[in-house]
């Protein structure tokens, strides 16, 4: 463990050198946006933080973008892309580089793995740089990432036994990308994916209770759900007018439940923003239905405007979710939420009070907990809940803090 740096003053108040690592330096999905966001509120802060991700030529500027290596190309990978994918020698030779000529404090890792890989677990313990991560997905104990199989719940790899991911070919039903994850899930365990790291940040309990139950060490675990800057957020006084449905357009995200309890409430609008593979098919199941708009892939003011204008938000899902993000910008537009009882989506909502929660593929019920709210959205009593509670649990400044205090207990 690295020694104290600071021996005098209130270590919260000073500023640290933060390497801040994720394999993306744009936004694809929910990981990327907490990365880049958490970077942007450490920097307002006063600590230096330095990214550290693989190159692509959808990359934001970044003064350090020369130390970005090459990754792995998921879209035609060759034989050497499924190297590159087990191991980076490009990655572990940059991030060498890049420590070898300024110091840092902490290293806070997201998704590394895939694109920079477990070779450079070994940089920063070479160069006695404690190690954080915050785990936004299930690769810890799932080699798909999803503890999802045939569209049910799976944890049959028990964070160890990886091997079953090749037998059920988990990876699109392929047993040739089952075995590169299975194989890669191996390399990256034994790389030091878990004993190479110093404090995992989980951000829901639900995770926190699954990474223990698979073997890591309960001292290594600390819970910080994720955050929203309220401040972006104008909560919203007018009556809302339709529901809506914001993120992937995946089966697993509960689409066919959607769609199909909104074709029985034909008076009730919805609109569906965002794009994914099952796009088409829930289109077509929507056909007949006038009352369900799909608006496409929507981002910044222009979405935070449309959950502005909705009485609620639902995030039906029927796979193991984390900490949606989804879930805390409604409550920051002051609108409350609808999920399925799966996952970490119970501990955000308060059943009656922001929001409700219902059995996934529940469609009765989903189609009762629309009705209780549209029927009550003159008043919007939940909304104003909702943004009461993510204000005083979720916010910007709440969160630096926890963070802050985790980075604080491994320079001791």
């Amino acid at each position: 463990m690295t020694t104290l740096r600071r021996v005098e003053g209130s270590l919260m108040n000073s500023g640290l050198n933060v390497l801040n690592v994720s394999q993306n330096y744009f936004v694809r999905g929910g990981s990327d946006r907490y990365f880049l966001t958490l970077g942007d509120l450490l920097a307002e802060k006063g600590n230096l933080v330095v990214p550290f991700c693989a190159r692509s030529e959808h990359d934001l500027p970044s003064d350090w973008a020369r130390f970005f290596p090459v990754g792995a190309n998921f879209e035609s990978p060759s034989v050497i892309d499924v190297v590159r994918y087990h191991y980076s020698t490009a990655a572990k030779k940059n991030l060498a580089e890049l420590v070898a000529g300024q110091r840092f404090d902490i290293a806070h890792l997201h998704i590394y793995y895939g694109k920079l890989t477990s070779s450079i677990l070994g940089v920063l313990r070479d160069a006695r740089i404690p190690t954080v991560q915050t785990v936004h997905d299930y690769k810890l104990i799932c080699p798909v990432y999803t503890c999802n199989r045939d569209g049910n719940p799976c944890e049959a790899c028990h964070g160890k036994e990886y091997w079953r991911a090749l037998i059920y070919r988990c990876n699109r039903g392929s047993l040739l990308r089952s075995a590169v994850s299975m194989s890669e899930s191996y390399v990256s365990r034994w790389l030091g994916s878990v004993a190479g790291i110093d404090r995992f940040v989980a951000v829901s309990r639900f995770f926190a209770g699954k990474m223990k139950e698979s073997g890591i060490d309960p001292l290594k675990i600390v819970v910080v759900p994720n955050f929203v800057d309220v401040k972006r957020f104008e909560p919203r006084r007018e009556q809302g007018r339709y529901f809506i449905y914001f993120g992937r357009i995946e089966r697993s995200k509960g689409i066919p439940t959607l769609i199909e309890a909104f074709a029985r409430m034909p008076e009730v609008p919805l609109v569906v923003a965002g794009e994914g593979e099952f796009l088409q098919h829930a289109r077509a199941l929507a056909a007949d239905s006038s009352n369900i708009e799909f608006v496409g892939f929507k981002r910044g003011k222009e979405l935070y405007d449309l959950v502005g204008g909705a009485v609620a938000s639902i995030l039906p899902s029927e796979a193991y979710e984390n900490c949606p993000v989804s879930i805390l910008e409604s409550f920051a537009a002051a609108r409350p939420a609808i999920g399925a009882r799966i996952g970490g989506i119970p501990e955000l909502i308060e059943h009656g009070e922001d929001g409700f929660v219902f059995e996934r593929g529940n469609v009765d019920e989903l189609c009762a907990y629309v009705k209780t709210i549209w029927s009550q959205r003159a008043s919007n009593g939940m909304g104003k809940a909702a943004r009461s509670k993510v204000e005083q649990q979720f916010s910007a400044e709440v969160h630096y803090r926890r963070i802050r205090s985790i980075y604080d207990s491994l320079l001791c």
